[in-house]
């Protein structure tokens, strides 16, 4: 289903959040669900995998992440500041520990000038040890390359978030 790499790194998460008895979060957008399938597809992902929030237009991670409408409006749903806040939010409405958000334009249509199909940001949040953000430009063709391309960064940032 997902390619060697991706498998890998899920693999790798879970055995080292089951480690530190850490449980996981995902809030995605661009992604729709993917991050938390590929974590799922991972023999033993229940020890760690606490649920996943699949917000994919702009009320949705209102309702279920608290990411302030006015922030939406004011920034766009593609921007460092959403994702911050879904991953914060993600945190506060589950049980987990550490949680990713990803948000970004996955494409082909809905890029701009300012922000081109291709970009994502992506937010971990970890209890007690605050926030990371970065933000990608995936130069890929297609909608699920560029999607892929998202997955295998958030697994990859929460690894780096294991170790604090």
């Amino acid at each position: 289903m997902f390619n060697l790499e991706i498998e890998t790194l899920a693999r790798l998460l879970i055995d080292e959040a089951r480690q530190r008895n850490l449980r996981i979060v995902t809030a995605e957008s661009c992604t729709g669900g993917l991050v938390a399938g590929a974590i799922c597809a991972i023999p033993g992902a229940s020890d760690v995998f606490e649920r996943g929030f699949i917000t994919y237009n702009n009320r949705a991670k209102q309702e279920l992440l608290g990411v302030p409408g006015e922030l939406i409006a004011d920034l766009g749903a593609v921007s460092e500041p959403v994702a911050r806040m879904m991953a914060e939010g993600a945190l506060e409405n589950s049980n987990a520990h550490l949680a990713v958000a990803i948000t970004g334009v996955a494409g082909p249509g809905g890029g701009t000038r300012m922000k081109p199909v291709g970009t994502v940001h992506i937010a971990t949040a970890r209890t007690n040890h605050g926030l990371m953000h970065s933000q990608e430009f995936f130069q890929y063709e297609t909608r699920s390359e560029i999607q892929l391309a998202a997955v295998q960064a958030a697994l990859q940032q929460m690894r780096d978030r294991l170790v604090p």
